[in-house]
This record gives structure tokens, sequence and C-alpha cells, in this order.
């Protein structure tokens, strides 16, 4: 939100909570996994800056099962997060885009949608389920002048990731033994992430379609064995 409310947009940004610290620009408490509150949260948008140009798709959790144990319950519900929400959003702007002659979409997946690993069921099926998103709104969008295209981060020091590094019994062992396989030995910080977001959704990418971009730090640049 920084790093586009620096390059001149209006931001406005949602969550199902509040947070303790107030975002640039607006505020809108949103459940993006219904569809009602995602419309309205459209409108607000409209209202307060005019039609949206820009989207950035980052909602998700992290969930993990086993495949035999999910319950159909559960993997609606972690879906509908994961997956459907991104869809959700781009529905809600893509007719203002569409009217524009232009916009940019930006979908944040995972470097699950690339390689995963034990455990990961059903997050990497969600991250690959993005990748795929991407590919058919650019294609069917891109006549329209609307670009659409997503950002697959590896270990970033969100909330999330630094509450696990802090619960090991060795904090520091615990991200040593995370970064051992990043080219660069080191977590990204999200501002980092946040950079890559900006440029897609500018004109600096402006021939920029349908890509997926791995932001990783050279993990995934790593031959297996």
């Amino acid at each position: 939100m920084e790093a586009l409310a620096r390059d001149g947009y209006d931001v406005v940004s949602c969550g199902r909570e509040t947070p303790a610290e107030p975002p640039s620009g607006l505020f809108v408490p949103c459940d993006v996994a219904d569809a009602d509150q995602v419309a309205a949260l459209a409108e607000r948008c409209r209202a307060a800056y005019g039609p949206p140009s820009v989207l950035v798709a980052n909602a998700g959790v992290n969930a993990t099962f086993d495949a035999v144990e999910l319950t159909e319950e559960e993997w609606d519900r972690f879906f509908a997060v994961d997956l459907k929400a991104a869809w959700l959003c781009a529905r809600a702007v893509l007719p203002d885009m569409v009217a524009a002659g232009g916009g940019s979409i930006v979908i944040v997946s995972s470097i699950h949608a690339c390689v995963t690993r034990e455990g990961f069921f059903p997050y990497a099926a969600a991250k690959s389920g993005l990748v795929g998103l991407t590919r058919s709104l650019a294609l069917d969008y891109g006549p329209k002048g609307v670009r659409i295209n997503c950002v697959c981060p590896g270990f970033t020091r969100t909330r999330l990731v630094q509450e696990a590094i802090d619960l090991a019994d060795d904090p520091a062992a615990a991200e040593r033994a995370m970064v051992d396989g990043v080219a660069l030995r080191r977590i990204a910080e999200p501002a980092e992430i946040a950079e890559v977001i900006a440029f897609l959704a500018s004109d600096a990418a402006s021939y920029v379609a349908g890509a997926s971009l791995l932001v990783d730090g050279g993990l995934t640049a790593r031959r297996a064995g």
C-alpha cells in the first residue's frame, strides 16, 4: 500500500479486521470471500476516488490438510479465500477498467504455485489456481487494454512467517535453515515484494501481461538433489 501511495495512487485496502495501525488511504472492512461484500467494497472505492484502475489481489490464508481427512466444508472455506476471492475482486473492477480502456490487476500467489513440499495440501493447489486464473484473465481482457499479472513470492518476513521463526527453540537457527537454499541467503522484506507489485501495476510494465513472476531470492534456481 505504501509503495502504491508513494507512486501517486489513491489506495483503498480491506480486511476482515481493522489493523492496529491504520494503513495509507481508505480502509474498508470486507471479507473478500463474500461476493456481496466485494461488490460493496468496489462501490466504496468508486464513491471515494472514482473507478478503480489497479487491483492488487493479495488475500490468503495458510492451511495444511491430509487429502483424505479434509472435509468438503473445509475445502470450500479455504478455496473461497485463497482462490475464489481473487476472481470476485477482479470481477468487481474489470467493467471499470474495460470502460476506461485500460487497467492493471496484480494477483499475489506463492512459490508453491511452482514448487512445493510435503504437507502443503491444498495450499499449493490454490496458489497454482491463481497462476491459471492470471493466464486466463490476461488472454480474455488483454485485447480490452487490461493487463493481468501474478507475483509468486518466496520466504517473506510477514507477521505469520516471523511468528513461526520466533516460536522455534532456536529462532536464529530456524531462520538459517529456512534460507539455506535461497541464493541470496535471506528472507525478503515485505517492501521488496511491494516494489515488484508496484512495477507490474505501473506503466513501466506496459508490455507485461499474463506473466507469473517468481520473487524468491533465487530459491527455485537450485537443482534438486
